[in-house]
């Protein structure tokens, strides 16, 4: 009988197999099922990335792409009701000047002589003329000192120098000179008010006095401690001494009244008004209203308002030919905001004699915006300052009223606020689903490589089997071959 070589047992044949697509080796020396694969397709021949790429893409694209609508949608939203919030606020901080009282209780002072200084007013002034005497100004005491050479002492002792009820005292050295009394008079933390300055004469260094505020009240007297030497004693007499630059108070007349301030800045002679006397004379002061304030806040406003309703267009927008829609359009709060502006704006001040922005120059245009009539509002404002101010600052007025409304909204706690707040929870919910959402694909996709790992493992096998069957049948044919031959 003929033996036939490598039949029975596959283990005794080697046999190498290369396979192609991936650029590795597969070794099959040992036996059929014991090839190692080095990456996922050798055995089936299959791009098994780009399946898997594909499996799990398809499986995420679907909650994916929901996640991202929600989000955008989410965002915009947000992005409008922050534009909405930002106009509102606008609108609201003129109204709070539109809504004080201060804005039309306002007053313009005026000397007819210049030189003589200037007049301010506060809210409690009154319109009218008033002549106006100032007879001289305040000034502040000034005393000096006889002269010194440079660096002579003075004499040792305790100096005081007292302003009203208030005083410091120096202690002197018997080495100090007037410039080491000046420093410590200047640095005293007890410094009643009182400037020391050491000026340098013909004779000699004088030391030099000066109050810190004028009037008689803040004059100053200066005297020496027992035990004083006589040097110092001599020094405190002389400051001590009256001479030609005493204190002394402004003596003015208003209307032939006589008055009287320690300080130039006289306030509390005339109610509402302060003058910053300057020099002395005669002349008339003039106090008036003063509508500018008024006018201003009205332009603000109006300004803020057609700010807002442009926003408020842009939000609620609708393009035809683009089909594009304003982020806000059709939402409910937008809707609410301009429900209840237009129902404060639109109605009356029951009780005032102008009763309507519209009858104040005020009107609508037909894109929703104001137009103020300039001229309407001056003659008002001339005519009936009371009337404008309850129009718009009373406790009915478009200002106080609209203001109130509108804090429903861009309050702390309003609905623009808590709508936010409610937006970013959840976009943050959509944010950790995303996250989820690719934790889960990762699992899928490495649940689908272990299966086509296994597969390719299987793959590899039947292949091996099936070139070691191939290469024994060929084998045997050529031995039967031979045999028979």
């Amino acid at each position: 009988m003929t033996s036939i070589s490598g039949v029975g047992n596959p283990t005794t044949t080697a046999t190498t197999t290369t396979a192609t697509g991936s650029g590795s080796g597969l070794d099959s020396t040992n036996s059929p099922g014991s090839g190692l694969l080095s990456s996922a397709g050798i055995g089936s021949g299959l791009d098994v990335n780009s399946i898997i790429t594909a499996l799990v893409n398809a499986k995420q694209s679907g909650p994916a792409q929901q996640i991202s609508t929600q989000t955008t949608q989410l965002q915009a939203q947000e992005a409008g009701l922050t534009a909405l919030g930002s106009a509102l606020s606008s609108l609201q901080s003129t109204l709070g000047t539109l809504g004080s009282s201060l804005t039309f209780s306002t007053y313009a002072a005026t000397l007819g002589d210049s030189s003589l200084g200037t007049a301010t007013t506060l809210p409690n002034a009154q319109p009218g003329t008033y002549s106006v005497v100032v007879n001289h100004l305040a000034t502040a005491q000034k005393r000096a000192s006889g002269a010194y050479a440079p660096g002579t002492a003075v004499g040792a002792g305790t100096l005081t120098v007292s302003v009203g009820n208030q005083s410091m005292n120096i202690n002197v050295a018997a080495t100090d000179s007037i410039s080491n009394i000046a420093t410590a008079i200047n640095q005293s933390s007890s410094n009643p008010g009182v400037q020391a300055t050491i000026v340098n004469g013909a004779n000699g260094a004088q030391l030099l006095l000066t109050s810190t505020k004028t009037g008689v009240a803040n004059a100053f007297s200066v005297s020496t401690g027992a035990g004083s030497s006589a040097g110092l004693s001599s020094l405190a007499t002389t400051l001590d001494t009256a001479g030609s630059n005493e204190a002394s108070d402004a003596s003015l007349s208003v209307d032939g009244i006589a008055a009287s301030s320690a300080s130039n800045t006289v306030s509390g002679v005339l109610n509402g008004v302060t003058l910053n006397l300057a020099a002395t004379g005669s002349t008339t002061l003039t106090v008036s209203q003063d509508s500018s304030a008024a006018t201003s806040a009205v332009n603000d406003f109006v300004s803020a308002y057609n700010s807002y309703v442009s926003t408020v267009g842009t939000l609620s927008s609708y393009d035809a030919s683009s089909q594009q829609a304003g982020v806000l359009l059709g939402d409910t709060t937008l809707m609410s905001v301009q429900r209840q502006v237009n129902s404060v704006l639109s109605g009356s001040v029951p009780g005032n004699s102008i009763g309507s922005l519209a009858a104040l120059g005020i009107t609508h245009n037909a894109d929703g915006t104001l137009s103020l009539d300039s001229g309407k509002l001056s003659s008002a404002l001339q005519s009936s300052p009371d009337a404008v101010q309850d129009l718009f600052a009373g406790s009915n007025g478009y200002a106080t009223r609209l203001n109130g409304m509108l804090d429903g909204f861009t309050a702390s706690n309003g609905i623009i606020a808590t709508r936010t707040s409610s937006i970013q929870n959840q976009l943050s919910n959509l944010s950790q689903e995303s996250t989820a959402l690719t934790a889960r694909m990762n699992v899928y996709a490495t649940q689908l490589r272990q299966q086509y790992t296994a597969l390719d493992t299987l793959m590899s096998s039947l292949n091996n089997t099936s070139s070691y069957l191939t290469s024994s049948l060929q084998t045997l044919l050529s031995t039967y071959t031979k045999s028979g031959s």
